[in-house]
């Protein structure tokens, strides 16, 4: 689940995320919340400032592989930014964040 509010355009995006136990140990909470981090960063490229976003992940993302969970994250930021219109504009940037299937940085 995404949540996300408009806040000042000036201000810098904040990315916060909701892992409870109910995902699973804390191994799993955290390999979560790694992945979940991986995607809030690429989508600060579009969305650099102006949003306050809150992700809570729930105990199916535990068995998500990454491209799963990115795909999901994707999709519910997308349906979010609509519902909230064009508030803000979108950087030019849309291309590849130079990831790998993991999530870190390509050297």
């Amino acid at each position: 689940m995404l949540y996300a509010v408009a806040i000042a355009a000036d201000e810098p995006s904040r990315i916060g995320f909701i892992v409870s136990k109910g995902v699973g140990n804390a191994v799993v909470r955290n390999l979560v919340k790694r992945r979940l981090r991986e995607a809030g960063a690429a989508s600060l490229c579009e969305y650099g400032t102006g949003f306050a976003i809150v992700v809570r992940a729930l105990p199916a993302s535990a068995a998500a592989s990454w491209d799963q969970l990115l795909a999901d994250y994707n999709a519910a930021l997308e349906s979010t930014m609509s519902r909230l219109g064009s508030r803000l504009p979108r950087a030019a940037v849309n291309g590849s964040t130079g990831t790998t299937q993991e999530g870190t940085p390509r050297g």
